[in-house]
């Protein structure tokens, strides 16, 4: 079937109406995508001694304790640690 110029403004309108209805969700996952890719050049790998850091969660110092990751990305992948301890390691850091 050619592109028949109704069909093509159908196309267009669902285009749209699906860009509008989900440009919220996109932009908050662009957001996100790009604070993990600032956080991946942001290196804690000996900053720390978790055991004293006593704003992070139990759970969170022992994970750090026993991963050591190099980046707050990385850090931030591991299960128990959760975007508010993250905030506390870059408060800590002076970011």
């Amino acid at each position: 079937m050619l592109n028949h110029p109704i069909n093509r403004q159908s196309e267009i309108r669902e285009a749209a109406e699906v860009r509008m209805k989900y440009k919220g969700y996109i932009e908050r996952e662009r957001m996100v995508a790009e604070k993990m890719h600032r956080l991946e050049n942001i290196k804690i790998r000996g900053h720390f001694n978790y055991e004293e850091l006593k704003g992070l969660s139990t759970e969170c110092r022992q994970k750090l304790m026993k991963i050591l990751p190099e980046t707050l990305a990385q850090a931030s992948r591991i299960p128990g640690v959760s975007p508010s301890d993250i905030n506390v390691l870059l408060v800590l850091m002076g970011r």
